[in-house]
């Protein structure tokens, strides 16, 4: 491949490096190393291991010279809201605790006793989740406010790794809105807000777009890896750098199939109508400041739980070719229910919600993948229909992209359940976002119609119609 750009997308249960470069009109990609991501117990905190993911990107960049690659640049995505704060001395203050860990149960509902939950959606337009960085800041104010009168910056992950690489801080854009604290309309940090909740402003920094150049890597790096590079920032929240893959973003719904769903539309500005509020829609930030109206969804976190509470036994494809012959069974789960965020066992919690709404209890592996893989088509369609209520539209076309595109059931289930058509693809949608990100900044691409046309060209995209009886 020789010259390339780099993209880092680490995820909920894996992470991976990818190197990316344009031939002949095309976009190729190639994976350089791939690694495993999870939960770690650190004293009462589920935490994620930032220094063992930083450890992972050293050595995939050491990698490179060895497969004859030469990468000019690297970006760095990650899933949202998790953060961690550094002192005068740039030493770690805070765990990069986890989003699922429960520490901000009934923090939203106090933090509605300062600002009301109708003002905070109006300003900012974000979804209200409970592990949200805003109450996952004000668990620390109210406990640890120590910690935060020490804070002298406040980094995301991403944000904190590129510090790692560069001795840059900043805030990127579109992981940035996913706190809660950005003004929707003002593309800034809410000071407002943060003083109503007496959250110090001072600790964080400018908030730069998608395609900002953030510097060299510095020297100890270097010398680590054996070769510079550029770091670039594409949309360091995963979501908004898959749904830069959506080829035909134009009247389309997308879903982004991974750890979770989210499924939205593309907007020029934010909607942050009193419907959007009921119905708990979100408007993060994505590429060239547009907004991803959109509605987290559990996603196959479900399954891969579920995988794991059968210890492995079966593999994805396994499940769903289980979940296939069970046919009959019809058992659903509300996948919005917080009871399935972090359970101690994901199977015995979807059975008990069957026995307490009256269901039948999936009893094999097979009836509990149909269960969860029912469920969440059901919940696309309710979210579909609120979409469509909202924009006083429908629409004809549904974009699945990510890993979870390749579930070809769930596909299939979801253009039946829809009746509209499914197309499905790319798979590796938030690894090209990040890479054209990248090219945009560096002029290989225009821009983001450009890029859309080249993701089109260049990757697989397979489509599911309604089957009829």
């Amino acid at each position: 491949m020789g010259k390339c750009s780099m993209a880092v997308d680490i995820g909920a249960s894996s992470g991976r490096l990818m190197a990316g470069s344009l031939r002949e009109g095309k976009l190729k990609l190639e994976e350089i190393h791939r690694f495993e991501n999870r939960l770690v117990k650190n004293g009462k905190y589920y935490c994620w291991d930032i220094e063992k993911l930083y450890a992972e990107i050293i050595t995939g960049l050491k990698k490179c010279p060895q497969m004859e690659l030469r990468p000019t640049s690297i970006g760095i995505d990650t899933w949202a809201v998790d953060f961690v704060l550094l002192d005068e001395k740039d030493q770690l203050l805070t765990d990069a605790v986890a989003y699922r860990d429960p520490r901000t149960d009934g923090m939203m509902e106090e933090v509605f006793e300062i600002v009301s939950k109708e003002r905070l959606y109006l300003e900012t337009g974000i979804q209200f989740q409970k592990f949200n960085t805003i109450y996952q800041l004000y668990y620390l104010k109210k406990n640890y406010p120590e910690i935060l009168q020490k804070a002298k910056s406040f980094l995301m992950l991403p944000d904190y790794l590129n510090f790692i690489l560069t001795g840059v801080k900043a805030n990127e854009y579109t992981n940035a809105t996913s706190t809660q604290l950005v003004n929707a309309f003002t593309k800034k940090w809410d000071t407002d807000l943060l003083n109503k909740l007496g959250i110090n402003r001072e600790m964080f920094h400018e908030i730069l777009p998608p395609k900002t150049k953030l510097g060299r890597l510095q020297k100890k790096v270097v010398d680590e890896i054996g070769y510079d590079l550029e770091v670039i920032l594409p949309a360091t929240h995963d979501t908004g750098s898959a749904v830069i893959s959506v080829p035909e973003a134009n009247d389309t719904i997308y879903l982004s199939s991974g750890t979770w769903s989210l499924m939205g539309v593309e907007n020029h500005f934010p909607i942050s109508v009193t419907k959007a509020l009921d119905y708990n829609f979100t408007n993060e930030g994505g590429m060239d400041y547009r907004f991803r109206f959109l509605k987290n969804i559990m996603g196959l976190w479900m399954i891969q739980e579920v995988k794991r509470n059968y210890d492995d036994q079966y593999s994805f494809a396994e499940l769903v070719e289980l979940a296939n012959k069970e046919r009959p069974f019809l058992s659903k789960v509300n996948v919005h229910d917080d009871r399935f965020l972090k359970p101690d066992n994901m199977v015995e919690e979807i059975q008990k919600y069957c026995v307490e709404t009256g269901q039948t209890i999936p009893s094999t592996p097979g009836e509990v993948a149909k269960c969860v893989f029912d469920s969440l088509a059901d919940s696309y369609q309710r979210t579909i229909t609120q979409i469509e209520e909202i924009y006083e539209k429908e629409f004809s076309t549904i974009n699945v992209i990510g890993g979870g595109s390749k579930n070809e059931m769930l596909n299939q289930l979801i253009a039946d359940i829809t009746n509209k058509e499914v197309l499905a693809g790319p798979v590796e949608a938030t690894a090209i976002g990040n890479i054209v990100a990248q090219m945009i900044a560096t002029g290989e691409l225009e821009g983001l119609e450009q890029a859309r046309n080249v993701i089109k060209q260049s990757f697989e995209i397979k489509k599911y119609v309604r089957v009829t009886a």
